[in-house]
């Protein structure tokens, strides 16, 4: 693993709804980028905040010397989505991409960018004392168990935005058109060398978490759909195994009813119920993962834009990545650059 040579440094950071944060994140951000001796930007994506969040961004890039490129999209499309969209912007050989909420503090990112120039594709890392609720924190695990199983990749921490990407890696991630996207699984999928550090997590001072309890059901079918065909699987071996189960079961019911006679169960009829619920219950189970499958296959063949930029402000233009070609797909970069009094729609 040779030592990486880079030049500038681009923190993505999707913003949706969080005009009391933005201030200090701003302030921590910049400041924790001053001590780099590399050049930077950082690249705040709104995601259709309803709030005034939009416009604290186009005013902190419209600032004479601002390091802030604004990105602003038409509406909510969530988080993984709103960086992709920061990725399509950005122009440092090191991306880093970071939560507004302050959860992770800015101050790390000097050490990941180290940790990058060492030559790594990937740096994660692990929420050190996690303030976060149980009702957080045991799902978490459970999905960091079955990422871990199903991948083979053993990191410790998926949920944590806070990461470090070579521009290489950035590049074959846009390459990749798919619509449903987790993006540290599909870093994984292209990344040689990888490593994981242990940063500080703090409790969330203003507002509340973005992802309710339908939104962390969805995130948790898009893990399981976009990384793995294995569900298909099990889903067959449940099917043999349920169909073995009831062949044994029945065998055990027309001995029991030979040696006990019909009143030892009430003649028979709640065994069949139950026998009846088991199978429909797997029969449904399969089904909706089938749906699961297909919908993102109608998501994906329909081949809609992941994202609509509405407009980018920046005040440094954009130098123009390299291009990056998997499987036959190049990726694409929109880089819009404007002076602090111009916007740009794309």
């Amino acid at each position: 693993m040779k030592p990486y040579p880079i030049h500038c440094v681009s923190i993505v950071i999707p913003v949706y709804n969080e005009q009391e944060s933005l201030p200090e994140l701003l302030r921590r951000t910049t400041a924790a980028c001053k001590q780099l001796a590399y050049e930077y930007e950082i690249i705040l994506v709104d995601d259709g905040s309803r709030d005034n969040s939009a416009q604290m961004l186009e005013d902190a890039a419209s600032e004479d010397g601002s390091n802030v490129v604004a990105v602003i999209l038409n509406r909510n499309y969530g988080q993984h989505a709103a960086i992709m969209a920061g990725f399509e912007q950005c122009r440092g050989e090191v991306v880093i991409t970071l939560d507004a909420d302050l959860q992770n503090p800015p101050e790390e990112i000097p050490r990941l960018v180290e940790q990058a120039a060492l030559g790594y594709d990937v740096v994660a890392t692990v929420r050190n004392n996690r303030q976060d609720s149980a009702f957080r924190r045991w799902p978490s695990r459970l999905i960091n168990l079955a990422v871990q199983r199903s991948t083979g990749v053993a990191m410790t921490d998926y949920g944590c935005m806070l990461r470090a990407y070579r521009r290489t890696i950035v590049d074959a991630m846009l390459a990749c058109r798919e619509r449903s996207t987790f993006i540290p699984i599909l870093a994984n999928g292209f990344a040689r060398h990888t490593t994981e550090i242990l940063v500080h997590h703090a409790e969330r001072e203003h507002g509340e978490s973005k992802y309710s309890a339908m939104r962390l059901i969805s995130l948790m079918f898009d893990l399981l759909t976009c990384m793995t065909t294995t569900p298909l699987r099990l889903l067959s071996i449940v099917g043999f195994s349920l169909a073995g189960l009831g062949v044994l079961f029945a065998f055990a019911l027309i001995v029991l009813r030979l040696a006990f006679g019909a009143e030892w169960a009430g003649d028979g009829m709640f065994v069949l119920f139950a026998v009846l619920f088991v199978f429909t219950g797997g029969q449904f189970i399969g089904m909706g993962l089938l749906g699961e499958y297909l919908g993102r296959m109608y998501s994906d063949v329909r081949a809609r834009p992941r994202f609509f930029i509405e407009k980018v402000l920046r005040n440094q233009p954009a130098a123009p990545a390299p291009v990056v070609v998997v499987d036959g797909l190049v990726s694409s970069h929109t880089s819009t650059s404007t002076s602090p009094s111009d916007q740009v729609s794309s």
